[in-house]
């Protein structure tokens, strides 16, 4: 997903070089929504793994 991230914010600098403001704004807001899922998903994922604690082979 950081990916992701990381494409659509070259994606609006490339736009907001080139002068196509909507869609770096467009650009941009994605790439914000995408972070923060990540980091959600992330969050999600450790308080999980926190929780079931290590398994003993």
């Amino acid at each position: 997903m950081i990916g992701w991230v990381v494409t659509f914010l070259i994606i609006a600098l490339i736009a907001a070089i080139l002068g196509f403001g909507g869609i770096a704004g467009a650009s941009i807001e994605i790439a914000k929504i995408i972070f923060f899922v990540a980091i959600v998903l992330f969050l999600v994922s450790a308080v999980i793994g926190l929780a079931r604690g290590r398994t003993r082979i």
